[in-house]
């Protein structure tokens, strides 16, 4: 476990550069998770360190495989200095912990939603999972074990979401994009939906 967070650490300051802040959150019954702070120019990023030491597994699963089975840590990307943004630290570890205290497998296309606001004064209480693989590449572990993909967070408003479960992430990322909407304003208002 230990190696394999030493991985995924190596690889976050390999994409994003050095931590300027840290964070530990411990759940009763889980491992402890981490939360890295990158700054880079205007925009802050949040990376969880942690998610990944275990295998996702299904819930419905007689026994978790120790080896097998998805890894994941997550990335949220904002526009700094436009709200209290590291207030979300706390929110980022209970969503990391959710594979272990909920029996959860994280993976694109996923909502997340922690009933609270993000941060101070966000729209948002959660966030749609989108694909791995571009701002932090995949980390290759040794067969067995499923690479760690680094899954960033797109936040959503209340209205972003419920058209979501509805219509489905693409649609919604189409709308995102058709739009020219920010991910990264930590202030932004919801797409115009139909």
């Amino acid at each position: 476990m230990a190696e394999i967070l030493a991985l995924v650490e190596a690889r976050l300051r390999t994409a994003l550069g050095e931590p300027d802040a840290r964070a530990a959150v411990t759940f009763l019954g889980t491992d402890r998770i981490e939360v890295l702070r990158f700054i880079d120019g205007d925009i802050v990023r949040y990376a969880t360190l942690g998610m990944s030491a275990q295998p996702m597994s299904d819930p419905t699963a007689a026994l978790a495989d120790p080896v097998k089975g998805p890894r994941a840590e997550l990335v949220l990307s904002v526009r700094g200095g436009l709200a209290d943004t590291d207030q979300v630290l706390r929110k980022l570890a209970v969503l990391a912990a959710s594979p272990q205290v909920e029996g959860l497998i994280v993976a694109p296309g996923a909502s997340l939603d922690v009933g609270e606001p993000l941060w101070p004064g966000a729209p948002f209480t959660s966030v749609l999972v989108a694909e791995g693989g571009g701002l932090v590449a995949d980390l290759e572990l040794d067969e067995p074990a499923e690479p760690v993909r680094f899954l960033p967070l797109l936040p959503m408003t209340h209205n972003e979401a419920a058209w979501k479960r509805v219509r489905g992430a693409q649609e919604l990322q189409e709308r995102w994009l058709s739009q020219g909407t920010d991910l990264r304003d930590p202030l932004r208002h919801s797409v115009t939906l139909d």
